[in-house]
């Protein structure tokens, strides 16, 4: 097994538009993210996974791109680019860019050619057909948009404003590689490629993920630019199963280094239909659903990614922890952190998952800019849904929980802006959780995260160690063991608010050296007989 830098390493993601505003106009930029550098050197990450910077008309919030070598005008300039990826360098940070390629702007220069006749020579750019098939776009509706220009139907797996390229098209893969070098050549440490799963779909036969030709494209565009160089790369892939995970992350594939699969994501959704329809999470259920990924995938013939956020996903404290109570935000907090990492991966936080922030509930739908709930919200109140009912599922579930403004202090907007309008409404709770709070307070949950990036770093037990599970029958500790060698870590995570008394007398575990980590001051070493108090979170060296 090649030992690579990303086994150890931590990636922190920043979506720009939230994160720091340094020049008053409620966005937020690249010079903002400079200026946070410090603050993310002392909590210890590795790397930056940077949402989309490229110029874009903003549809989907920088992921409709109109040109992927130019920089938004509100995010700053190309210089300020370079800068980044200069200032990250001194401090041993690495810049993760992501990838957009399934699809681009419909003000994309090569849409805007392609549009104009059926003879032009970018038509074959993009997919265009006479008729629309059945394919569903997943902002809602039909994939298909007319354009009366020349009479046919573009696809658009995602907003009508971001026509899908044609991969099977070599000049258009051929220009996304030259612009896939263009970034390396500036010196980025690798590439989050969005929903790549998707480019290799046959439209005609309506296969969307997977597609026959889907490994095929990727192991030409890892020849052609990152696999020549020693990079980060994580593909987005729904719907992956440990198998399918395998042939994007084996090494001797040269494909990805891994893969963001959403298995455990889907746990509280109900089987068949759309996120939107909730139901509660089932302990067992996450268990089965952690433990087979990690068992199933191994550093000799893949990866695993260890994630509980991202920009499209709601608040993991709100999600399955508890924002009931200052107390209890913090608790289960820091016991979500515990079980995620100390698993075996590359663990992603979400900017402010390292502070606790939590999920937003703005009163009028006006307030929400997510163009995938506003589309849902419209569409089921056609469809005769309870507004009530709507609602509770985009507090539950909207993208707009992740993109609320990084709260930093207790001043205006969070001192995320000078503005009096940022671009989306701060959470109201900011006075009492924010950065300056958490980095004045050593019991915070920044220093729980900070604490767990050296143990990950300092132990390869983490890193590559064994994993089994400890009490699979039990309802409500999640419990398991890591094993390199003679060193063995014991995490033991009360996932709920009740007291349980658990028994680990008959596991043969051996005695307890020390207590690594946990999120009460008095926690026991004592391991045969321990009463977990709520959300209580202990990583034990046996």
């Amino acid at each position: 097994m090649e030992k690579k830098w990303w086994h150890k390493s931590v990636v922190y993601q920043i979506y720009p538009r939230s994160f720091n505003d340094t020049n008053g106009d409620g966005i937020g930029d690249i010079q903002g993210i400079i200026r946070k550098l410090d603050y993310l050197n002392e909590l210890g990450i590795d790397v930056i996974w940077l949402s989309p910077v490229y110029k874009s008309p903003n549809d989907d919030n920088g992921y409709d791109i109109s040109d992927y070598e130019d920089i938004m005008d509100e995010f700053g300039t190309m210089q300020d680019m370079d800068m980044l990826i200069l200032e990250a360098k001194k401090r041993g940070i690495k810049i993760v860019m992501d990838l957009v390629l399934n699809h681009t702007s419909d003000e994309h220069k090569w849409f805007i050619e392609s549009r104009k006749s059926i003879d032009n020579s970018y038509r074959d750019y993009y997919i265009w057909r006479d008729k629309p098939n059945n394919i569903k776009s997943t902002f809602s509706g039909s994939a298909w948009q007319y354009d009366e220009t020349t009479n046919q139907y573009y696809l658009h797996i995602f907003s009508k404003k971001q026509p899908d390229l044609n991969w099977e098209n070599e000049i258009v893969r051929n220009k996304l590689y030259d612009m896939i070098n263009f970034w390396i050549d500036k010196g980025v440490g690798g590439f989050r490629l969005d929903v790549i799963d998707l480019v290799g779909k046959e439209i005609d036969n309506e296969i969307l993920g997977n597609g026959p030709k889907l490994h095929d494209y990727i192991q030409e565009m890892n020849v052609k630019t990152f696999g020549k160089h020693d990079m980060l790369t994580v593909g987005e892939t729904w719907g992956a199963t440990p198998e399918i995970a395998k042939m994007y992350s084996d090494q001797k594939r040269n494909e990805f280094s891994m893969i963001f699969q959403f298995e455990h994501i889907l746990l509280d959704q109900q089987e068949g239909k759309e996120k939107w329809d909730l139901k509660p999470l089932e302990l067992k259920d996450l268990k089965r659903v952690l433990s087979k990924w990690q068992i199933e995938l191994t550093e000799e013939d893949g990866w695993n990614s260890l994630f509980w956020n991202n920009h499209d996903l709601p608040r993991i404290i709100s999600r399955w922890g508890n924002d009931t109570s200052e107390e209890l935000r913090v608790l289960s907090g820091k016991m979500l952190a515990t079980l995620l990492h100390g698993m075996k991966g590359t663990p992603y936080i979400y900017q402010g998952e390292e502070i606790g922030m939590t999920n937003i509930k703005y009163e009028s739908l006006d307030d929400y800019r997510d163009i995938e709930l506003i589309n849902m919200y419209n569409e089921r109140i056609k469809e005769g849904y309870c507004h009530d009912d709507i609602m509770n599922s985009i507090y539950s579930k909207g993208r707009d929980n992740a993109r609320t403004p990084m709260q930093w202090d207790d001043s205006n907007n969070s001192g995320f802006t000078t503005s009096k309008e940022p671009w989306i409404k701060v959470n109201s709770n900011y006075r009492t959780v924010n950065v300056k709070k958490a980095l004045d307070d050593k019991e915070s949950i920044f220093y729980h995260y900070k604490k767990l990036i050296q143990v990950r770093k300092e132990h390869e037990t983490i890193i590559y160690g064994d994993y089994k599970l400890i009490l699979e029958d039990n309802n409500q500790v999640f419990a398991y063991l890591r094993q390199l060698n003679e060193e063995k870590i014991l995490v033991i995570c009360n996932f709920y608010n009740t007291e349980v008394e658990i028994d680990l007398s008959k596991e043969n575990l051996g005695c307890t050296k020390e207590i690594m980590l946990s999120n009460y001051n008095d926690t026991k070493l004592d391991i045969n007989k321990i009463l977990l108090r709520p959300y209580e979170a202990i990583m034990y060296k046996l």
